[in-house]
Parts: C-alpha cells; sequence; structure tokens
C-alpha cells in the first residue's frame, strides 16, 4: 500500500515551497455538510490487495487491484456484486500487464492503462455477453512521458496528463501517436515554471475525468488542494484552490521531498457535478502514524462542486471509513466507495 507515498522520491530539481499568490479562485468552505454512513457489500469471491478504482457501466462492475497478484481486473454484476469474470493478468507474455493504473468504461468496451508498457488495452464484449475478451492494444507515442492516467475523449482520441511541464494534456490518437498538447500547469511558482517544468509537472500529479455529455474535464491534484475545470466545448478553464493550497515540497539530497499534505485520491465528473475524494493529511502526520504502525490509506470527505464557469464548491460528505475511489449512482442517490484497508472493500453509501 504504497500507492500515496510513492512520490516522495521523485527527483525533483526545483524547491516549490515559495510563497507566491496562488493562481485561480480559492474556496474555503462549503454551503452544506453532511455525514454518511457505509454498509459493506458482501462478495462471493475474489480477494483484493489494493482496490484501487471502480467503474460501473449499466450491470457491469469493473474493479482495478493496484496491486493484484494474479489479475488486475475483476468484473462483477451491479447491483448485486456476483462475481463474473477476471481479466488482465499480470505476467511477463506479450498479452499479459506488468502494471494497471486506471480503466475506463467506453460503451461496451473496458480500457486499462499499463505505464509499465505504455499500452492502452481495449477488452470488448464476448459474443455471449457474460465476459471481456482482449480485442485492442495501443501502444503510446515514446514522445509521451510515462503516463499515469488517461481519459477517452471519443471514438479516436484519448487524453492523457503531461508530465514534461511544457503543458498540462497530451491528445493521443487511436494509434498512439502524440497529436497536440493542452494547458499549462497553473503553478504561483514563477522560477519552477521557467527553469524546471518537469519537476513541477511531477508535484502537480492530477487524477482526471472526462464526460463526453457535458465536455468537462477534471483535474484534481493528488498533493495540495487544486481543482481545475475544463470546458472543452467553449474551451474555458476554471481553477479551484482550497486551503491547503497547491502542491507544496522542498529539494534535500537531489530528491523532492512533500511538505504539505496528501491530497485528491479520485474525481468522478457526472452531467451535473464533480466528486473528488479527499485525503488532506499531512505528510507529517502520516509519518507518525505509520511509526506507530497505523498504515491507513485513503480519504474521508467527497467533495461536490457544480458545473458553473466558476466551479463554486457545492456540498461536503463526511465518510465513516477512509475510502480510495468512488462511483457515482445518480438514479439511486448511492456513493460507491473503496477502502483499500478492509477485506471486504466495496461499500454503499446512501445522500
Amino acid at each position: 500500500m504504497k500507492t500515496c507515498t510513492d512520490i516522495l522520491l521523485i527527483v525533483l530539481l526545483v524547491s516549490a515551497c515559495a510563497s507566491a499568490p496562488e493562481k485561480g479562485i480559492p474556496y474555503n468552505d462549503f454551503p452544506v455538510t453532511e455525514q454518511l454512513s457505509g454498509q459493506t457489500v458482501p462478495l462471493d469471491t475474489a480477494i483484493f490487495r489494493f482496490p484501487y478504482r471502480i467503474r460501473v457501466q449499466g450491470d457491469t462492475v469493473a474493479i482495478l487491484d493496484l496491486h493484484a497478484s494474479e489479475h488486475f481486473i475483476q468484473l462483477f454484476h451491479y447491483p448485486d456484486f456476483s462475481y463474473i469474470a477476471s481479466l488482465g493478468r499480470r505476467g511477463d507474455s506479450p498479452e499479459d500487464m506488468l502494471s494497471a493504473e486506471n480503466l475506463r468504461w467506453d460503451g461496451n468496451s473496458l480500457w486499462t492503462l499499463d505505464a509499465n508498457k505504455s499500452q492502452l488495452t481495449r477488452y470488448g464484449l464476448s459474443l455471449s455477453g457474460d465476459s471481456l475478451l482482449r480485442e485492442e492494444v495501443v501502444s503510446l507515442d515514446k514522445e509521451i512521458l510515462r503516463a499515469l492516467d488517461f481519459v477517452v475523449y471519443d471514438d479516436s482520441t484519448f487524453i492523457v496528463p503531461d508530465y514534461s511541464g511544457e503543458s498540462r494534456f497530451c491528445w493521443v490518437n487511436r494509434k498512439g501517436k502524440l497529436l497536440r498538447k493542452m494547458g499549462e500547469i497553473p503553478s504561483a511558482n514563477e522560477e519552477a515554471l521557467m527553469q524546471a517544468r518537469p519537476a513541477l509537472a511531477q508535484a502537480w500529479r492530477s487524477f482526471i475525468d472526462y464526460n463526453p455529455r457535458n465536455g468537462v474535464l477534471a483535474a484534481v491534484t493528488q498533493l495540495g488542494e487544486v481543482l481545475e475545470i475544463y470546458n472543452l466545448k467553449d474551451s474555458t478553464h476554471v481553477v479551484r484552490i482550497g486551503p491547503h493550497g497547491e502542491p507544496k515540497f522542498k529539494v534535500a539530497e537531489g530528491y523532492g521531498i512533500p511538505t504539505g499534505i496528501m491530497g485528491f485520491c479520485d474525481v468522478q465528473v457526472t452531467d451535473s457535478a464533480i466528486y473528488a475524494v479527499f485525503q488532506g493529511r499531512t505528510f507529517k502526520d502520516i509519518a507518525e502514524a505509520a511509526q506507530k504502525g497505523d498504515m491507513t490509506d485513503g480519504g474521508r470527505y467527497v467533495y461536490v462542486y457544480v458545473f458553473s464557469l466558476e466551479g463554486e464548491p457545492l456540498r461536503k460528505y463526511g465518510l465513516d471509513h477512509v475510502v480510495y475511489s468512488v462511483f457515482i449512482d445518480k438514479l439511486d442517490k448511492i456513493i460507491i466507495a473503496m477502502d483499500v484497508n478492509m477485506d471486504s472493500p466495496i461499500l454503499l453509501f446512501s445522500s
């Protein structure tokens, strides 16, 4: 369970601790706060090591196990969570996966990202409709630095975060070729922007999601407390900065050591709002807890933003479990979340 702390040893070239005015619109609180209690979902099979992402499409649930020993992806029926199949076998053969960073539904197809192979793989429904088969592999352009997330923009295009520091996102076609780049890191650290963009880009690692129905692409920072809203239909861009500010770090012996907080864990763009899981623990608190044997990982808050151009905060849910990933079922007003610290990790929260 080292996902949150993997970035502690990123090699950086510059300190981002300079106190400069934040770029973007600050927010301090939410007009509504609601406490939710989760109900554990019993599973008839599958043992997860680190259930990292949950995606639901119709009556099928796909769960990505980040540290899986055999298969990275487990499929279940929804909403009863009965087991369907396992896919994305871990191994060294050409059809196996070395790693799994994220997965996305695109109609009846499921795409997954293998950062170690720099590949996107598509699984499609079998003729019987009860399993998914490996049907397409897209090798990413060598100009794209190690991709850690992606979204499906349309039938021919993916969007991938840019870790070169030259921009915020890369647009990639169905053959993996880099088409163009978009945006820039909204940091107030002008020195880093001028002299060490790759280092800054890694500190600004973000989780992303895209909704093709409203054209909204959202990015939330793993460090600090920054939400970016890109409306790809009208080309507007809004940056909202919470009380903890942008990602903070310092350089010690050539390594970038975060000095602020662990921020967001996951984000989902629905038709009417952005849901983001927020942790908010300082690295000092995390280190002190680890010394006492407490390796709890995840966030206790789900922030909700409306889709206005201003990106105003709408509601904050406080959860009675520490979760890492969420899926919002708006029809039943249910938040499906996963607690990586539990043997039965799937939880239902009714809002």
